[in-house]
């Protein structure tokens, strides 16, 4: 079932290192990793790439994760298992993951800013949006397959 479609990142190489380059500095971040593995658990899912989904998952637990969160992880709203900070995050990904139903409100944003520092709130937009991006080029080109 999971048949690379279209090798996008040997097809046009040039532009697979930017977005390594890219995905690299996302990295150095003040922000837990811990907490940016939700987040890109959340933004794949939402965006139905099944190698992020796969990847991701398996990042977190490896730094620590336990199943029942990340399997609570699509109705984290109705479970008492994520920090305030978590559901803030989950929330401004949710927010800017599905900008098909409108742009992020002030109200999502605001949460967001009372709770990251301004410094951490950049950083977690650019960690939603470098996973969208990889979203996007998993669910359209599946050019990964899955292990």
């Amino acid at each position: 079932m999971n048949a690379v479609r279209l090798p996008v990142d040997e097809l046009a190489p040039h532009i697979n290192r930017a977005l390594n380059s890219l995905d690299a500095a996302s990295r150095k971040v003040s922000l837990e990793p811990a907490l940016l593995e939700l987040v890109r658990a959340r933004a794949s899912q939402l965006n139905g790439c099944a190698y992020c989904v796969d990847m991701h998952t398996k990042d977190a637990r490896t730094g620590g994760e336990t199943e029942q969160r990340l399997y609570a992880l699509p109705v984290w709203r109705e479970t008492p298992f994520f920090t305030d900070r978590e559901r803030v995050a989950l929330e401004l990904t949710e927010a800017a993951t599905r900008l098909v139903d409108g742009p992020v409100t002030d109200e999502v944003f605001g949460r967001a800013a009372a709770e990251f520092t301004e410094v951490e709130l950049a950083e977690l937009i650019w960690t939603i949006t470098v996973i969208n991006a990889w979203n996007r080029l998993g669910a359209t080109a599946r050019p990964w397959p899955l292990d």
